[in-house]
């Protein structure tokens, strides 16, 4: 989504809550929202960002709790098995909601178990190597890597659209490359010491190191350019059309949660975004915002579309 679309989004998403009903007295003492991934990533920079704002306008803290592992399975799980009061919630992205089921079986359905509340950014993905590489370009890179035997690639896990965006590649490609998983940054730093060879990583991750020199940026991996990036070219344009692999990220509750508190962190998230949004776009990401319905309905297109992927590399996969 480019940043006009965007912002007009979370505008008319915004005009449009406004008339949905909201809990007089929610939230009447701290809410926990967690992040199912290591501090310092992007789920976590957003996450902050956006409690920083809930809790100037709604009065009472929103406190973030960092509870990583299992491919953001554990802090997942924690929120499902959560009284669903309103006062514990998470702020998800794609890998734990719409593709871990599809690799393993989990206790939970993250499509049922949680109510999506509001969207609130989708982030490019930007493929990046060391200024060592000698990949200068995209092109440059498809032949070095369909030359160069052994290359190993990071992700911030299995199943993430860091892991899954390099796969998609390869497979386009027709050639291999070994995954290497990390639980977090150490992705970043293991390929800016030159341990790694290449990685599809968030943009809000990256940016400093591109800006600053250190790792350089080749190619984003949504369907149109980054607004934080314009010059850098999509994959899709470079000649790999409907090449689509972005990441989002968004509220979600326990399921059973009263609809009257799913509406009031709608609204107030699409009320901040605006407030929000040249802090979000300098660091790569795009507002979005919108109904809950609409979240939902964007939720299962990105799960039967990652189910899909997932099946070529994993054929016994649910």
């Amino acid at each position: 989504m480019n940043t006009a679309r965007a912002l007009l989004a979370a505008a008319a998403a915004a005009c449009a809550c406004t008339s949905l009903p909201a809990a007089a007295d929610y939230p009447d003492k701290p809410v926990k929202v967690i992040v199912a991934f290591t501090a310092g990533g992007t789920t976590d920079t957003l996450t902050r960002s956006m409690s920083n704002a809930l809790s100037k306008t709604l009065g009472q803290p929103f406190v973030v709790e960092n509870k990583p592992g299992a491919g953001g399975n554990i802090g997942t799980e924690f929120v499902v098995r959560a009284a669903p009061d309103g006062h514990t919630l998470i702020v998800n992205s794609v890998g734990p909601i719409a593709v871990n089921a599809s690799l393993t079986k989990l206790p939970f359905n993250p499509l049922t178990d949680l109510i999506p509340m509001v969207q609130i950014a989708t982030v490019p993905n930007v493929l990046v190597v060391p200024p060592s590489s000698p990949a200068k370009d995209i092109k440059g890179f498809l032949e070095y890597v369909k030359k160069a035997p052994h290359l190993n690639y990071s992700s911030t896990g299995v199943g993430t659209s860091s892991h899954l965006s390099s796969y998609m590649l390869m497979d386009q490609l027709g050639v291999q490359a070994t995954h290497v998983p990390y639980k977090g940054a150490d992705a970043v730093n293991d390929l800016l010491a030159g341990r790694i060879d290449f990685m599809f990583a968030t943009i809000p991750s990256v940016i400093g190191q591109i800006r600053a020199g250190k790792l350089r940026a080749l190619a984003v991996s949504t369907l149109q350019r980054s607004a934080t990036l314009p010059d850098l070219p999509t994959i899709a344009e470079s000649g790999y059309p409907g090449f689509d692999a972005g990441s989002w990220f968004g509220f979600f509750a326990p399921k059973g949660t009263p609809p009257a508190v799913v509406n009031t962190i709608n609204r107030e998230v699409n009320a901040a975004l605006p407030s929000l949004q040249a802090q979000m776009l300098h660091e790569g990401a795009e507002p979005v915002g919108g109904t809950p319905a609409q979240f939902a309905t964007f939720i299962r297109q990105e799960h039967d579309k990652w189910a899909a992927l997932v099946r070529k590399f994993e054929p016994s996969a649910n």
